[in-house]
């Protein structure tokens, strides 16, 4: 080869390499824009998002700063009130601090129909309307930036039982990773036959629509315990020693069947407290759910 010759092809190849610098250097580029963008999105509150055509299918909408459909995961909280009172709202004071503690979460506070002394809106109508939520929510996760294949539930007293039903029951898909419970019924069955409280059977035979020997596919289809297998989520379960209104043992069944099926589940008890409780024993409740959740949502 000549020296003019070999300079020409010494040219090409360093234009070449020029070329390919340069195009890295504008894919890097592109890809830190794209960064840039993510973090560019804003943080939404929406409150009273309507899921169904009742004033009471709504739920309230927290979608963080830079989510995208990769790194924003989504927990689905449930009110407790013994299917019959309770709102959304009764999260509230709590949402903001499992924000700070779960920033690369979304969150989603939902109401559902509540059922009546009258006999309206009986079981299974709640469910029914988690489910619709979730559903609902389903359908909206790309518009929404969050990533629907990692999901948490958490819930309080009978939202507990929901969120627990949920993730057994309405979880084919396996897209509900981790369930919180704090101090849900998980056997109404035995929640009829040994009540806390002598006006339970009454209302329970109003809301499941006769008694466990009269209707057991009632009590059976809103029984957590009756719908564990070694294929549902990791659970975590919290309960006072003296509630009063949903008895102990009840988590205790739920503990133990999770563990025989090797689910892994994890069961804190606090010694002297009721049906609920504040300060330090939630800070404890929360900052364990927190890291229950991202060990097992990763």
């Amino acid at each position: 080869m000549q020296p003019s010759q070999w300079h020409a092809v010494m040219r090409y190849q360093l234009l070449a390499i020029s070329f390919i610098i340069i195009m890295l250097s504008t894919s890097c580029s592109k890809s830190n824009d794209a960064t840039a963008d993510n973090s560019s999105v804003q943080a939404q509150t929406l409150i009273d998002v309507a899921y169904g055509t009742d004033p009471l299918q709504k739920m309230d909408i927290y979608l963080p700063q830079g989510r995208t459909t990769t790194n924003t995961k989504v927990a689905m909280l449930i009110h407790g009130g013994a299917w019959l009172a309770g709102d959304k709202a009764d999260f509230n004071n709590d949402i903001p601090l499992l924000r700070a503690q779960l920033p690369d979460y979304a969150f989603f506070n939902i109401n559902y129909r509540l059922a009546t002394l009258q006999g309206a809106n009986r079981w299974p109508t709640q469910l029914n309307d988690v489910n619709a939520a979730y559903q609902f929510l389903k359908n909206k996760f790309n518009e929404y930036q969050v990533n629907g294949d990692k999901v948490i539930v958490l819930g309080a007293s009978a939202g507990a039982q929901l969120a627990l039903m949920q993730a057994y029951q309405n979880n084919n898909d396996r897209k509900i990773k981790v369930v919180v419970d704090l101090f849900g019924p998980t056997d109404l069955t035995d929640l009829y036959n040994n009540p806390p409280d002598p006006q339970y059977p009454n209302l329970l035979q109003i809301f499941m629509s006769g008694t466990p020997t009269t209707n057991a596919t009632n009590y059976n289809s809103a029984s957590p315990l009756r719908f564990i297998n070694n294929q549902v989520p990791p659970t975590i379960i919290f309960h006072g020693t003296n509630d009063n209104v949903v008895p102990i043992r009840q988590s205790d069944s739920l503990h133990a069947q999770l563990q025989r099926v090797n689910v892994i589940t994890q069961y804190t008890k606090y010694n002297g407290e009721a049906h609920g409780w504040s300060g330090n024993n939630l800070v404890d409740t929360y900052n364990k759910s927190v890291a229950f959740i991202k060990q097992n949502n990763p």
